[in-house]
């Protein structure tokens, strides 16, 4: 008797069926492989894909006409992830909250390193750039505020200084892919770069970054804590 699940493995063995899965199931995990494997390797290929998310390679062209259509839903959730992420982030001081976007950026993307550089630099940039749309105007709000402020320079227009901020945070995810930059190092250098190119010298951004308790490192370990329960700490 034929098999209905047209997700099906074509070596699973005679007589026997693949695991039913819904098609929600199937396309996240899809996804799930594509970022995965395409932050290790750019080109892997849609074969190596679909074996990391336990299907055929037929299947995944059922939820992905190309493997360039595939590579842009990745990227746009990962664009739409950051901005739910950067949405709240803010402080009445321009240069704290610029450092902060620059931190939580940092760590939405620390994991993923390849991934997101190929989002702002790829093929797909404008369809990321569109995305990030509302994180970029309101980092121009903080930038125009703290310019308003004495806060931050004062001598290049707030929507280009706003790109030198963001092309600041770029060029660490750029070294800390040619460098393999440890976490606590490209979550330093984000922050200073940022607050380099918005005015401040190296020791202004570092005696900031001091003494803010918000903008210190902290590992995964030390944030998985800071999120427990309460009872759960103090069991």
């Amino acid at each position: 008797m034929k098999t209905s699940n047209p997700d099906a493995r074509a070596d699973a063995p005679q007589g026997s069926r693949a695991p039913r899965r819904d098609a929600a199931t199937n396309r996240a995990a899809i996804l799930d492989s594509a970022r995965l494997l395409l932050n290790i390797d750019p080109d892997a290929s849609l074969e190596a894909i679909a074996a990391g998310a336990g299907l055929s390679r037929r299947a995944i062209y059922g939820h992905f006409a190309t493997r360039d259509e595939l590579l842009a839903e990745v990227q746009t959730r990962g664009g739409e992830r950051v901005t739910r992420a950067l949405a709240t982030v803010d402080n009445p001081d321009s240069r704290v909250a610029i450092a902060l976007i620059g931190a939580r950026l940092w760590s939405e993307v620390e994991d993923v390193r390849v991934m997101a550089q190929l989002a702002v630099r790829g093929p797909h940039r404008e369809l990321i750039a569109s995305t990030l749309g509302p994180v970029r105007r309101r980092l121009v709000r903080i930038v125009e505020r703290g310019i308003a402020a004495g806060e931050l320079r004062p001598d290049v227009a707030p929507a280009t200084l706003a790109r030198l901020v963001e092309a600041a945070a770029l060029a660490v995810l750029d070294e800390a892919i040619r460098g393999n930059l440890s976490n606590r190092e490209g979550h330093r250098l984000v922050m200073l770069s940022g607050l380099g190119a918005a005015g401040l010298s190296w020791s202004e951004a570092t005696e900031l970054i001091g003494e803010h308790a918000e903008l210190r490192f902290r590992d995964a370990a030390q944030t998985d804590a800071a999120h427990r329960p309460v009872e759960e700490k103090t069991a």
